[in-house]
């Protein structure tokens, strides 16, 4: 039975590590599109429809028996998440993209963690305790996480030795000197890197509010086909009017396609699903956290498929991402451990045990064992609460 409840005290790791892979393909697919001429407000309105029509089954089928009654109030909810968590994070995003690089995207949009646990805090979902070490964990695996991604991106140092993958599928030598070219032209505007800050803001919102959605509407699959239902017809909206000409919207080009079918099929469909759910069981900081493993992925598959070299500061990057991750599960699963060992009535809404006595004993015995259950059992006890 313990056994049991580790594994499943890990699957919202693995499942978030899977996610990121998968977005890490995205931006990879999106940005070779995009410089083979596909406007990036047509992508996202394509990626919204792909991804409805892809959750409509698994919505129906795997919740027709579990999913809660659908009330006005939980649309309104869930018609803010979809404003924040698809039209505003994916628009903004994606046009940055176009303005500026991969790299640069997937750099800046390393300021998640920071900004979804600062309203978290504010909301009060997270308790910062500062004082105990699980918070300054957290606080500190956040910085370290945030920072690292930072290094990756814009120090290189020298090239590391390794052979070349050979399994280099995609060509993307014309992408890549048009990226180039785009970045140079717009190296003296903010307006791409703003943007991309601006889709972190909005991303960390919805982390805020679908943790709100997902404690009274413990259906996953359903509340991601409303929100991408509803996505679809404001992205629709937003990119018809720019877009205009039937030929901009055509799928005719294999490489549009295959960005418009990945992007709604795996990143939205199965991302947004897959996210909610371990928002649900971990909640919002847990989950964010993970966004900086996209530029390790990102680098992984730059130099298999594309035949980028590996730099020093690609190494010590990945270092302090995975270490500040480390950091944050480990935080984390300690402040679920004291809050479940805590006696019933001595915690407070924060999260926190009043009682101090009881508190620091545990917590002293909770730091003694080696932090190995980062992302162990500590879940459970939130998932009980709100399944």
């Amino acid at each position: 039975m313990a056994a049991e409840k580790g594994l499943m005290g890990l699957l919202p790791l693995v499942v978030m590590v899977l996610v990121q892979v998968g977005y890490a393909g995205m931006n990879v697919i999106a940005k070779v599109a995009m410089n083979a001429g596909m406007q990036p407000l047509v992508l996202v309105a394509y990626r919204q429809i792909f991804a409805t029509v892809a959750l409509a089954p698994l919505a129906f089928y795997l919740e027709r028996n579990t999913r809660p009654k659908i009330t006005i109030p939980l649309l309104v909810n869930i018609f803010w998440c979809s404003l924040t968590g698809v039209t505003g994070n994916q628009v903004l995003y994606f046009i940055g993209l176009q303005l500026s690089t991969p790299t640069i995207g997937c750099a800046l949009s390393n300021t998640l963690p920071a900004l979804t646990f600062v309203l978290a805090v504010l909301f009060r979902q997270e308790s910062v305790g500062i004082k105990r070490i699980s918070g300054q964990a957290k606080v500190m695996g956040t910085i370290c996480c945030v920072g690292g991604a930072m290094v990756l991106s814009f120090y290189h140092g020298h090239i590391i030795k390794i052979p070349e993958s050979g399994i280099h599928v995609i060509d993307n030598a014309a992408g890549g000197a048009g990226a180039s070219s785009s970045a140079a032209s717009t190296a003296m505007s903010f307006l791409g890197p703003l943007l991309i800050i601006g889709s972190a803001l909005s991303w960390a919102v919805w982390f805020v509010l679908q943790a709100r959605v997902s404690e009274s509407f413990p259906a996953p699959y359903t509340c991601s086909w409303l929100m991408c239902f509803m996505g679809s017809i404001q992205c629709i909206l937003i990119a018809a009017g720019p877009n205009h000409h039937v030929a901009q919207w055509s799928l005719a080009n294999p490489g549009a396609l295959s960005a418009a079918l990945y992007s709604g099929v795996v990143c939205s469909a199965l991302g947004f699903s897959l996210t909610a759910w371990s928002i649900q069981k971990r909640g919002a900081l847990y989950v964010s956290v993970f966004t900086p493993l996209l530029l390790v992925v990102v680098a992984v598959l730059s130099w298999a498929f594309l035949g980028e070299k590996l730099f020093m500061g690609t190494l010590i990057g990945s270092v302090f991402i995975i270490g500040g991750l480390y950091a944050v599960l480990w935080g984390k699963d300690m402040e679920e451990k004291l809050v479940a060992v805590a006696p019933l009535g001595e915690v407070d809404k924060h999260g926190d045990p009043v009682s101090t006595m009881v508190f620091n004993k545990e917590e002293q015995d909770v730091e003694l064992q080696l932090p190995a259950a980062a992302g162990g059992g500590g879940g459970d006890g939130r998932a009980a609460g709100v399944a």
